[in-house]
């Protein structure tokens, strides 16, 4: 019996799973493997909220497979190392692997190729299974390895065919005698952020249903609607491969209309990061483009932009939605990242790793250049551009209803002028615990426009 192993890795699905699918076709029997790679936690990487979310996929997926007739291998350790043991123990003849765009990626799929060295077995890295096209795909004239800028490259992605999807196995054949460890526990992780959603490709499926035969419709002119909440809330699944990037645009281009497009454009922003981070591995942690800003740190301030406490109620809402949820709005993403960044002038760093601390959507391609985008060092056109808390308040949160659904001290005053902080001072004389700004912003655009030579 010809045996394949499928390294599970940020495709963790059965459904239009192309790895998976090429694994099958070629050996009788596979061996479906995820590694909790030691290199993940060294790095930080294994925050609470997306090991509980992982622990929910992992469950899913073996109960996937269970029902096929297979069943997952959970091993732990370091990846290349663990790999090599189950080819030594099966006598595989091929890894498949879905491609990735990190640098942690890119080395796991070296050490591994260097592990199989000398064993008979082979290694193949599969494309645009993590992505709905390929890094590389869509490339500049001129010789250029990627596209700075995501308008062009919006236009040659909508040239390009998705490749088509695959359907799940019906039959999933697991060798004997291959040894798992137990696959983790959601229950046993702690820290969680209180309304942490549930993940897990059973999971997934259903929201992608529901979300492309309702809310998709309204989505081009309801994405920013904080109160709202019109967003596919998808974006954990896709980080994780519980759903197909690639389904997902075949699927809202079927059902068509404004919110379909506009729904597809946000797949291909996802996709036009990872092709940035692909080129430059190095805009995971260093400016992609330096502006030669020498940050502030004050520390008071930074622990007020954390805990929700600026005194500025939208960033304070979208700050407290991401600890209670450890998901955030992506306006409200915007607006927090250009108050820490420009209004108080700190190091997105600084921000991106809280954000990673939390987010459990949260990875390099989309985590970091997003905020290198609105710290002006990434692939913005217009990078000293600053996002004010007021007019960002009036404009998408007119009610104040997402203000008030978050920062509850605030539940009695109506309407936008929850948004004028001007008018909250003082609010500590009538029994209401909010803070005054911790910042003017006319003050602190100054500030910035002077550091980045504009004034």
């Amino acid at each position: 019996m010809s045996v394949a192993v499928v390294l599970f890795t940020s495709d963790l699905r059965v459904h239009d799973n192309p790895v998976l699918r090429a694994a099958l076709r070629d050996a009788d029997e596979v061996v479906p493997l995820f590694v909790r790679d030691e290199a993940v936690h060294r790095a930080g990487f294994d925050a609470p909220n997306r090991l509980a979310f992982l622990a929910d996929c992992l469950a899913d997926l073996d109960a996937g497979l269970r029902q096929r007739g297979g069943r997952l291998i959970a091993r732990q350790g370091e990846t290349a190392r663990e790999v090599r043991r189950v080819v030594e123990r099966t006598g595989a003849a091929c890894v498949h692997v879905a491609a990735g765009v990190s640098r942690h990626a890119a080395r796991r799929e070296q050490r591994i190729g260097e592990a199989l060295a000398g064993t008979g077995c082979a290694l193949r890295v599969h494309d645009a299974v993590v992505t709905a096209l390929a890094p590389g795909r869509v490339v500049p004239t001129g010789g250029k390895d990627h596209f700075a800028v995501f308008t062009p490259y919006f236009r040659r992605w909508e040239t390009e065919g998705v490749r088509g999807t695959v359907t799940a196995p019906r039959t999933v054949r697991v060798p004997d005698g291959v040894a798992s460890d137990p696959l983790p526990d959601r229950d046993a992780v702690g820290n969680l952020s209180p309304g942490l959603a549930r993940g897990g490709e059973d999971t997934a499926r259903k929201l992608v249903t529901s979300w492309l035969h309702g809310p998709m419709a309204g989505y081009e002119d309801g994405h920013d609607d904080l109160a709202g909440d019109a967003t596919s809330r998808l974006s954990p699944h896709l980080h994780f491969g519980t759903v197909s990037a690639a389904e997902l645009v075949h699927r809202a281009r079927e059902k068509g209309g404004p919110g379909g497009e506009a729904f597809v454009r946000q797949l291909a922003w996802r996709d036009f990061h990872h092709q940035v981070l692909a080129a430059r591995p190095d805009a995971s942690w260093s400016d992609y483009r330096p502006r030669r800003d020498r940050w502030r740190c004050d520390e008071e301030e930074i622990d007020a932009w954390r805990t929700g406490r600026t005194g500025y109620p939208l960033v304070d809402a979208a700050m407290r939605q991401l600890a209670h949820e450890g998901w955030m709005h992506n306006r409200g993403r915007m607006l927090a990242a250009s108050f820490l960044t420009k209004t108080l002038y700190v190091d997105w760093r600084v921000g991106a790793r809280h954000f990673l601390d939390l987010l459990v959507d949260g990875d390099l391609a989309n985590n970091q250049l997003n905020w290198q985008w609105v710290a002006g060092t990434g692939t913005d056109t217009r990078p000293n551009r600053v996002l004010n808390p007021v007019i960002q308040g009036k404009r998408f949160d007119p009610r104040g209803d997402y203000v008030r659904r978050w920062v509850p001290e605030l539940a009695d005053l109506e309407g936008a002028a929850i948004h004028e902080p001007w008018k909250l001072q003082g609010l500590d004389r009538a029994g209401i615990d909010y803070p005054d700004p911790v910042v003017d912003l006319a003050e602190a655009r100054s500030r910035f426009e002077r550091a980045r030579g504009l004034d």
